[in-house]
């Protein structure tokens, strides 16, 4: 899948000469200093909040409450699917999720964008770095601040331990949800695809599910963890792209019309 993005985004650079003309050690700070701006960009977009947004925060809120009420049920009925659940799936899940290998895959994205000099790429790997630093930090201080117990030690799901070390008190939110669905929203975004889109939604789901059928965490704690990721990258992606920062080809679209005439007939694009 990997191989697949990777070949498909670079055909949606911009030959640029400026690009041509800088090092790849200017690059790389320019990337850096880009990268802070995004990060800063989405930690202080709540100070410019407008109504629309308070809505957005308030429904999300309501929400969160009313699947509350359905953790203790969602939580037995995802661990009951885990037997069935194929070994492939929980193993890509946990892995997928996990900081180490989801920086690596950023990393090897953006890694090759800078190379081989393809905005595209450099704009993606910039997003999804940015945005899964933006994230994880949230995560792993919220973890620690709430101190929620985790399904499988049988507490229930309303203890907590605030500011609790041990990892079983860890459960709020999933960071492996931030993280995949981090990595899944910020590389769907650069498609317009239909298709494309939902298969990489559906890679990026595998991750909050497993931890689901794991007893790792609750449904709520996914739930929320999946909404940060969609906020953070939506707000790192839109500085971005709104101050310019990597000049992006935009994708040519094709208008078919119908071309008839004399002893002829077919259908002509143009793009």
């Amino acid at each position: 899948m990997v191989l697949l993005v990777l070949s498909t985004m670079s055909y949606a650079q911009q030959p640029k000469d400026s690009v041509e003309r800088q090092s790849i050690l200017q690059m790389l700070k320019y990337d850096g200093v880009t990268a802070f701006g995004g990060l800063k960009h989405a930690y202080t977009r709540p100070f410019h909040w407008q109504k629309d947004d308070f809505m957005t925060a308030g429904a999300v809120v309501v929400g969160t409450a009313i699947l509350y009420s359905f953790d203790a049920e969602s939580s037995r009925f995802f661990i009951r699917q885990d037997k069935n659940a194929p070994r492939i799936l929980k193993d890509f899940g946990r892995y997928f999720g996990a900081p180490q290998n989801n920086y690596m895959l950023s990393a090897g994205i953006y890694g090759v964008g800078l190379f081989t000099r393809n905005e595209k790429l450099r704009h993606t790997g910039v997003l999804l770095i940015a945005s899964a630093t933006a994230a994880g930090f949230i995560q792993s201080l919220s973890k620690t601040i709430v101190g929620r117990a985790r399904p499988q030690t049988l507490e229930g799901r309303s203890t907590f331990k605030p500011f609790s070390s041990e990892g079983a008190f860890h459960s709020f939110p999933s960071g492996h949800s931030v993280l995949s669905f981090t990595t899944a929203h910020a590389i769907a975004r650069q498609f317009d695809n239909g298709w494309v889109k939902g298969g990489i939604y559906a890679v990026g789901l595998i991750s909050p599910i497993s931890r689901l059928s794991a007893g790792a965490h609750w449904l709520t704690d996914v739930t929320l963890g999946v909404l940060l990721s969609v906020v953070i990258v939506d707000s790192i992606d839109n500085y971005l792209k709104d101050n310019q920062k990597y000049k992006l080809k935009k994708q040519r679209k094709i208008s078919w019309k119908m071309n008839l005439g004399p002893g002829k007939i077919g259908l002509v694009g143009t793009f």
